[in-house]
């Protein structure tokens, strides 16, 4: 197999790639059978794919280093050129959309896909087009300054992602000093970062208004492709959380506290160390992690054996945190491969192991879809999708000690009640999103101090004591990179980790008809809408009041049992 180094990149000329896709366009117009449709569709999704792939490995190349001065200006290239490609593109779709074949197309290939046209449709105009443009080049910005940051720490400079294993330092006033290091780059920086999500913002409203919405909320739904539920499905899923799961957060910070002898509610600093003697460390070396990441998918089933060694022998996995490189984790396809990739920071935290599960579970829905057609079917809508990665990360639970040696039984108590206690920090992004959208007009004080306000609905049990100002002065969303580059796409997460804590659930019960479950739902890739999807898998969906209610009993209850004895 081509590995990925060998993977040839070549910037494609778009002006040629315009020309095909008007052709195309032409084509479907003036086709007089659905034969002859059916063979431009197909030949449009292989163009599609070609130019895709080249956008995927440069980005994931400069991703990898931010400093290497060709693949910088080959993203800003894409960054450029994909919104006047997108425009193409519409064309197509609107060709698509009005063709007489389209009763054919739905019976070979779903309706999804029209369903998602028109949100595409009703997404985008030749007029925002500049703006996008600008958009992409703000995010940019963002993304690296991040990846540029140098922490000065202990006579030494750290990038942001190698602070973390001194912001869970054992040792409490180490421990603190690395918060307030790492806040102090963010204030450091902060007008710098206010600017440019003030611009963001700003631009956003203009781009939703210019399309004829009240502003850029209903825009960023229809971006995002939430083609199944609605603004007030959200809200509701959000006070359920503040109603039924906040409590049962804020009583696992309660037993937190009398761990570490501290005073409930607890500073920023103390919160992140769940136990006096240390949170849980994988065992060894990232080869180490990865050499348990093969035993468990070799263990797992057939297909996630075969999945993760193509994984390893086609060098799709670059985890390692090193200087320029930017922050942060995704998965994506390289479609003319048919192989995922995985892009991590590994830290020497129990994070290094959820990337092996939790983004391998990504990876391995990607694989297991590969060859769907259209390529849109690959992969499901981003909540859809979180479920793949996060049940992941329970199945692997099973193999726990592999992973973690000593620290397994620290590991799955933390597992789960990061689970729980994670849901009210995702549903307060998304809150603080809506407020911000809502009212485009507020400074960047006023939208430091509506998160502030969130802080105390979400997470009350964080203590506001001033010893970290960014943190204590309602700034630490600015670390949040999905707030500044995919707008509303955090509720995601939180949807997907109910359901996750479902399978969990599950997988107490009956492990293998858990995991026949998770590959009935994750077969589906994305050829129907989040909530069929459950449906038709036989899951629960987290809108459902009860869902929240059942997953929460049963987590609280497992972990007031749970034997900590002869844990520090």
């Amino acid at each position: 197999m081509i590995k990925f180094s060998e993977m040839k990149y070549e910037r494609p000329d778009l002006s040629k790639a315009k020309a095909k896709l008007t052709s195309l366009t032409e084509q479907l117009r003036e086709a007089d059978s659905y034969e002859t449709a059916r063979k431009v569709f197909l030949e449009k999704d292989k163009s599609f794919r070609h130019v895709i792939t080249m956008n995927t490995i440069a980005r994931i190349r400069h991703d990898i280093n931010t400093k290497d001065e060709y693949y910088d200006a080959e993203s800003k290239f894409w960054n450029e050129s994909m919104p006047g490609l997108q425009e193409s593109l519409m064309h197509f779709t609107e060709a698509l959309l009005e063709s007489q074949f389209r009763p054919e197309f739905e019976k070979e290939f779903g309706t999804l896909m029209f369903v998602n046209a028109e949100m595409e449709l009703k997404s985008f105009s030749p007029e925002i087009v500049p703006m996008m443009q600008e958009e992409n080049m703000l995010t940019s910005q963002y993304q690296d300054l991040l990846a540029s940051a140098q922490v000065p720490f202990e006579g030494k400079k750290y990038t942001l992602s190698q602070m973390t294993p001194f912001k869970n330092d054992p040792d409490d006033t180490r421990r603190l000093a690395a918060w307030k290091a790492e806040g102090q780059w963010y204030k450091d920086h902060q007008e710098q970062l206010d600017d440019i999500y003030d611009r963001l913002v700003h631009l956003r409203d203009e781009m939703g208004k210019k399309l004829g919405y009240d502003g850029y909320t209903e825009l960023g739904y229809l971006r995002m492709g939430r083609n199944c539920y609605t603004k007030e499905d959200v809200e509701k899923f959000r006070r359920a959380v503040a109603e039924y799961l906040v409590p049962v957060a804020s009583e696992v910070y309660v037993r937190q506290s009398q761990r570490l002898n501290k005073t409930y509610p607890m500073s920023y600093a103390d919160n992140q160390l769940e136990f006096r003697s240390g949170n849980p460390k994988p065992y060894g070396t990232a080869d180490d992690i990865l050499k348990a990441g093969k035993k468990f998918y070799d263990e797992l089933s057939k297909e996630t054996s075969e999945f993760f060694n193509t994984m390893l022998d086609g060098e799709l996995l670059d985890v390692l945190s090193t200087e320029g490189k930017r922050g942060g984790g995704y998965c994506t396809s390289i479609l003319d491969y048919e192989v995922p990739f995985i892009f991590a920071n590994f830290n020497g935290t129990q994070h290094d192991v959820e990337v092996v599960t939790h983004e391998a579970g990504h990876a391995f829905e990607g694989w297991l879809n590969r060859k769907r057609i259209p390529a849109s079917y690959i992969v499901p809508t981003m909540e859809a999708a979180e479920v793949h990665s996060m049940s992941m990360e329970f199945f692997a639970e099973q193999w726990a000690d592999d992973f973690f040696h000593d620290d397994a039984r620290k590991f799955l108590y933390s597992h789960l009640s990061s689970a729980l206690t994670f849901i009210p920090y995702g549903t307060m992004v998304d809150h603080f999103q809506h407020e911000v959208y809502a009212h485009p007009e507020m400074s960047p004080a006023e939208r430091h101090g509506v998160w502030k306000k969130l802080l105390g609905i979400y997470q009350p049990w964080m203590k506001l004591d001033g010893d970290i100002p960014f943190y204590s002065e309602g700034e630490g969303w600015q670390r949040q990179h999905h707030i500044y580059s995919r707008p509303f796409y955090y509720i995601d997460y939180c949807l997907a980790q109910t359901v996750a804590l479902e399978f969990w659930a599950m997988i107490q019960d009956d492990p293998e008809h858990a995991w026949a479950v998770y590959m009935n739902y994750t077969s589906m890739g994305g050829s129907k809408t989040f909530t069929e999807m459950l449906k038709e898998a036989g899951i629960a969906s987290p809108f459902e009041e009860e869902t929240l209610q059942k997953v929460c009993a049963k987590a609280e209850a497992y972990l007031k049992n749970y034997n900590l004895e002869g844990i520090e």
